[in-house]
């Protein structure tokens, strides 16, 4: 039984130690399942997704872009569906301390566009490698629109068709192509990584945005 345990953890350590699939790098925060459900590759495809208020599809656009280039295109979305926003909503996303059962949204509200996007930066490091991090930038401006950077390390953009083709732009200027089929890691099961460090990482970064909700 030992044997077999240890040979377990020896795969899943090989499996985990895999950062590149093909020319698409991973971050340090997921990998796919130890069976490939899904192998990670870049690309973009238009979606959609069904509110569960409004009962209302509203049009999407998911996009897996290669580690190495991944942040910059963030925040070159970022700063194109903001471009005529006087003030940003920003919101941080935790699955920290919930065992991945659930996660935590704390806001900061109208921002400045170029105070978020600098603290953005300050904070690439837990933004792009921890698997229990995400976040999401939302104009304050019509019609509505909003960009996620998730847990994943995808991103996906909320809005009508002209903001979805501003993220395509971008995209396409830096060589992330279109694919229909393209199937995500979130499309099969996966595994999340993170650090009692990226914890600590999430409450500063939450005090930076003006988001905490009264740690000590």
């Amino acid at each position: 039984m030992r044997g077999s345990e240890s040979s377990s953890n020896e795969r899943l350590k090989r499996h985990i130690a895999v950062k590149q699939y093909g020319k698409f790098t991973l971050t340090e925060a997921v990998r796919p399942s130890l069976d490939l459900q899904v192998i990670p590759q870049e690309g973009f495809r238009f979606d959609s997704y069904k509110d569960d208020r409004s009962r209302k599809e509203i049009p999407l656009l998911v996009a897996a872009v290669s580690r190495e280039k991944l942040f910059d295109v963030f925040m070159r979305v970022t700063e194109e569906i903001c471009r005529d926003a006087p003030l940003v909503d920003v919101v941080l996303e935790t699955s920290h301390d919930s065992n991945g059962s659930a996660h935590m949204d704390l806001r900061s509200e109208e921002m400045d566009p170029v105070v978020a996007r600098s603290k953005l930066w300050d904070f690439a490091d837990i933004l792009m490698d921890d698997g229990c991090t995400g976040i999401a930038v939302i104009p304050h401006i019509s019609p509505v629109r909003e960009l996620q950077f998730d847990e994943h390390k995808l991103l996906i953009v909320y809005g009508q068709r002209e903001t979805l083709n501003q993220a395509r732009k971008v995209l396409e200027d830096e060589g992330v192509a279109e694919n229909p089929g393209l199937k995500v890691i979130t499309d099969g099961e996966h595994l999340h990584s993170t650090s009692p460090e990226f914890n600590q990482r999430f409450r500063e970064m939450c005090y930076a945005f003006g988001a905490d909700v009264g740690w000590e």
